[in-house]
């Protein structure tokens, strides 16, 4: 693993180039071994030639100390335990670091990604796909980015089942910092995986290669919510490259974190209305059917609805955020009254609020 190590470090060989030096030498230690004049027949640049002259060992080193620690592992391209699905795109990473179980990365995987700034109820919706899902099986895979990204690792880690998260820096590190907590559940309930060594810090051009295995571990890649020009959707085109499913939730006209899985909609990706939606999609490849729990919404035994006034108000709700001020108009009622009644149907887990003093339906309970 050393050779696969030093290579990896070399300037001007990105996964493309080093996929096409191994057509000329299987295994990296057969490149450093060859003689300079050998070497010089590959048209690599000057900087990659000198490099492999004289290879950034200390730098290796590290990696290999690294390597050593509780859980931490390196696939190589020719490791019998890398990936398969990883291993069918056009440009899989020459290696990958892993912290947690490397067994999961062959397990069926639906990818789960989205807004960074999410709706409440966008993450919220999030957390219960992720949360089925993982029940029926799937491995949720995510980026571990703020917003739909760590709302479907911690969905999935609530229904018991496995994630992996798959970073933008070396695993030394977690970006962002506020989801160290959530990083350390994953290691415990799946891994964290990198094409990049340790010590690579969170550069912007290591987000869209990253992307690319986010989608190419998985079966499947389902848009939560997205804007018009959001990230997501470079997952979702390279997913849709790699000949994999693509899935997309629809929101509200009204909301421009919906245009994005509109766009997708148009383009062909399947519209998702409930977790069923996806394991159907997915079960020429993943081989799961049904979901073995209660239907996506439940949530256990609530409180009743107990006055006609709230029976009322909630009825007057929609699915997308209203100002308070719409909610009195449409009701008739003080906003004294409301305000109590917000509070209650929101204990209760059917209205959920947002930002700007607004409030929405949340799930799909009937009303008792």
């Amino acid at each position: 693993i050393a050779y696969w190590l030093a290579l990896l470090r070399a300037p001007g060989v990105g996964p493309a180039t080093f996929l096409g030096l191994l057509q000329h030498y299987p295994e990296p230690r057969i490149l450093f071994e060859a003689s300079t004049a050998q070497r010089a027949k590959l048209g690599l640049t000057r900087a990659t030639l000198e490099y492999l002259n004289q290879p950034d060992w200390d730098s290796v080193e590290r990696d290999l100390d690294w390597l050593k620690q509780p859980a931490h592992y390196a696939l190589a391209l020719s490791d019998p335990a890398y990936p398969p699905l990883l291993l069918e795109i056009a440009d899989p990473p020459p290696v990958l670091f892993v912290h947690g179980d490397p067994t999961l990365l062959a397990r069926p995987q639906l990818a789960m990604v989205g807004s960074r700034n999410p709706t409440p109820g966008g993450s919220e919706t999030a957390q219960a796909f992720a949360c089925h899902l993982a029940q029926a099986g799937l491995v949720i895979t995510s980026g571990l980015a703020l917003g739909i990204d760590g709302a479907s690792h911690r969905g999935a880690l609530e229904g018991g089942g496995a994630t992996l998260a798959v970073a933008g820096t070396g695993l030394d590190r977690v970006y962002p910092a506020s989801h160290r907590g959530l990083a350390h559940a994953i290691v415990a309930n799946g891994a964290l995986i990198s094409e990049l060594p340790p010590g690579a810090p969170p550069l912007p051009e290591h987000f869209p290669r990253r992307n690319r295995i986010i989608s190419g571990l998985s079966a499947g890649t389902l848009v939560v919510e997205a804007a018009a020009n959001s990230g997501s959707l470079i997952t979702a085109r390279l997913a849709a490259e790699q000949g994999r499913e693509v899935f997309a939730i629809p929101g509200s006209i009204h909301n421009p974190l919906a245009r994005g899985c509109h766009g997708l909609i148009k383009q062909g990706a399947k519209l998702v209305e409930t977790a069923q939606d996806i394991l159907e999609g997915l079960a020429p490849l993943t081989g799961i059917f049904t979901l073995p729990v209660k239907h996506l919404g439940e949530k256990g035994n609530e409180t009743p609805l107990c006055t006609v006034e709230q029976k009322a108000l909630l009825e007057r709700l929609s699915f997308e955020p209203v100002a308070v001020d719409t909610i009195i108009r449409r009701s008739g009622l003080t906003p004294e009254v409301v305000s109590s009644i917000l509070l209650t149907l929101e204990l209760q887990g059917y209205v959920i609020s947002s930002a700007g003093g607004c409030y929405s339906r949340i799930g799909n309970k009937e009303l008792t």
